[in-house]
């Protein structure tokens, strides 16, 4: 199995016919009788949430760090948490500390916490988490844990984690992207796990219909139990976007991913429509290794100026993302406001760089390859701006995209991430030699590899930690391998009957949130 990560972007299956939806229901794997309907259930304190990113895989491992970990963190706890500031704060683990050098962290574990099976959540456990992670032929998180060596536990309760290079980020990467904490006893079968999601999260799975519906029901031994006010969450699949405000007018949902195409409807229904905080970047990906890009950089340059951002986002995202030339949307503690707007909007500079490589109107044809998920919207958008400027482009969905794209074998195609909490993993992922979004790899700018190592050994409280980690940012732009353009929004609407959820980047945390003036 390759191992990736899914992106942000929305994508619809087709709707299952009576006689298939039935022999699904069959199949319900359900750990309580007492599981109803959401038609049945009292609804003051009940969560019904219609999500564009249904979990295909319940085990953490396996589902990776894209979109998808947001449902997960329903049932499962991660070592960390972040802040709406997007920095580390105690999750199942109450403090760390680091050695010196950073290249040593301990992570105390809360003592007397369990699993909702009745397992230890303790130092062993945890520690089995780490390495099934790195380990598991089937993870897709290989690659986030890459700066860990060796795990060792002190004692019930202390996690050591040996870096292989200093790095003060690994509080970040232990957040709920990359380390959701699965009970090593239910872990014992991944198969089992795959299906059916044990942890030690705010909620407990009591039935799970796959790729359908989801129940949950409060966890009263989560460690912050007292901060959970909600009693049950019921996530649902969501439909095609069009239908969705109608669901949440009818109470079927009362909280749910957005299309950005359904945004005024869904204010004229009197609903909220807000944008949670995220590092989602979309990007143009070029492979600097094939023709016709090999040799000729000032054909990338022509690209970059050809590109009007404001263009995506107001026909893609309807005014509600924004534009960006960076790998983060403005805001984040990485985005290089110093090099905001570096290839400004200038089709006339872009066909004067054509001209000067050598290339006449028409004789520059490009191969657009996208995933069956991507807006064919925003492909034709760069076909229509590459055309403005004599580069013919021509569209292909391929629906098994992600081999050829991780692979490295694509010339030209799009991609969009929902970014990560730790910004330099972030950075390691676009422009490092092996990251797995670098479509030129194992190219790499100059000046980067020393830029983002001294981000990274660089502590968070540090005084100089943002300065050196644009600073790596900037080194990353200079990479002719990608192009961003702009930031998709992490759009929702709910009820007016739900409080504000907590502001933190990317994630969509129901801590403190109540339903219905509780």
């Amino acid at each position: 199995m390759t191992s990736y990560r899914t992106t942000d972007r929305r994508w619809r299956k087709p709707v299952a016919g009576i006689a298939a939806a039935a022999a699904v229901a069959a199949l319900v794997t359900a750990c309580s009788t007492g599981a109803t309907s959401a038609t049945t259930t009292d609804s003051a304190a009940v969560l019904r949430w219609a999500t564009s990113y249904f979990p295909p895989h319940w085990d953490p491992v396996v589902n990776g760090a894209g979109a998808q970990f947001r449902p997960l963190t329903l049932v499962y706890s991660s070592v960390t948490n972040v802040n709406a500031k997007g920095d580390p704060e105690p999750g199942l683990a109450e403090s760390w500390t680091y050695n010196k050098a950073g290249t040593e962290v301990t992570f105390h574990i809360r003592p007397n916490l369990k699993f909702s099976d009745g397992t230890p959540v303790n130092a062993a456990a945890i520690k089995d988490a780490i390495i099934r992670a790195k380990t598991q032929q089937n993870s897709a998180l290989i690659e986030d844990l890459e700066p860990v060596s060796k795990v060792t536990t002190t004692g019930d309760y202390d996690v050591n984690v040996y870096l292989n290079h200093p790095d003060f980020q690994i509080p970040l990467v232990f957040g709920e992207r990359v380390l959701l904490v699965a009970s090593p006893k239910a872990a014992a079968d991944p198969a089992r796990l795959d299906q059916f999601p044990v942890g030690a999260g705010p909620f407990i799975a009591t039935k799970i219909i796959p790729g359908q519906e989801a129940i949950f029901r409060k966890n009263p031994d989560y460690w912050d139990a007292k901060d959970i006010h909600i009693s049950e969450v019921y996530l649902y699949d969501a439909p095609a976007p069009a239908t969705v405000v109608a669901g949440l007018e009818s109470g079927t949902y009362n909280f749910a991913d957005l299309d950005p195409s359904e945004a005024a409807a869904a204010k004229a229904a009197g609903l909220d429509v807000f944008v949670q905080p995220g590092y989602n970047a979309e990007n143009i990906s070029i492979n600097i290794n094939k023709a016709p890009f090999k040799g000729h950089p000032d054909l990338v340059e022509a690209i970059r100026y050809a590109i009007n951002r404001q263009q995506f986002v107001q026909q893609l995202t309807f005014g509600y993302g924004e534009a960006t030339d960076e790998v983060f949307p403005p805001g984040a503690p990485g985005y290089n406001a110093a090099d905001a707007n570096l290839w400004p909007y200038n089709p006339a500079k872009a066909k004067q760089l054509l001209a000067a490589a050598g290339f006449k109107p028409g004789q520059v044809r490009l191969p657009l390859v996208i995933s069956s998920s991507t807006s064919t919207a925003e492909a034709e958008i760069v076909q229509s701006q590459l055309g403005a400027i004599g580069i013919d482009v021509s569209i292909t969905v391929n629906p098994n995209w992600a081999t050829p794209f991780f692979g490295k074998q694509l010339v030209f195609s799009l991609y969009g991430t929902t970014g990560r909490d730790s910004q330099t993993e972030t950075l390691r992922d676009h422009f490092g030699p092996d990251g797995v979004l670098n479509l030129s790899s194992p190219y790499e700018v100059a000046g980067f590899e020393a830029a983002v190592d001294k981000a990274e050994a660089t502590p968070i409280d540090s005084p100089d930690y943002e300065t050196n980690l644009q600073a790596a940012t900037a080194a990353g732009l200079q990479s002719e391998a990608l192009i961003f353009i702009y930031v998709a929004p992490n759009l929702e609407a709910k009820s007016k009957s739900i409080s504000a959820l907590p502001a933190n980047p990317g994630h969509l945390d129901f801590t403190g949130v109540t339903i219905g003036g509780q």
